[in-house]
């Protein structure tokens, strides 16, 4: 009965947490872009990142540190 009750709570547990990636829309992405230099090149390499996300790459993000008031 307790390896049933574990079973039946690990798949819970892999099915609720499956496939939750949030990647950014291409609204958001234009609008990040919009404050950069060369914005082509900020699109591309955020799309570029996006897809990898998708296909389960790892990809670097970068830290800003929060400047409080």
């Amino acid at each position: 009965m307790k390896l049933a009750l574990n079973l039946s709570l690990s798949l819970f547990a892999l099915l609720t947490f499956y496939d939750k990636t949030f990647s950014l829309t291409n609204y958001q992405i234009s609008k990040i872009c919009k404050k950069e230099k060369r914005v082509s090149d900020c699109i591309k390499k955020f799309e570029e990142k996006r897809d990898n996300l998708k296909n389960g790459d790892r990809i670097e993000i970068p830290v800003i540190p929060y400047k409080g008031s």
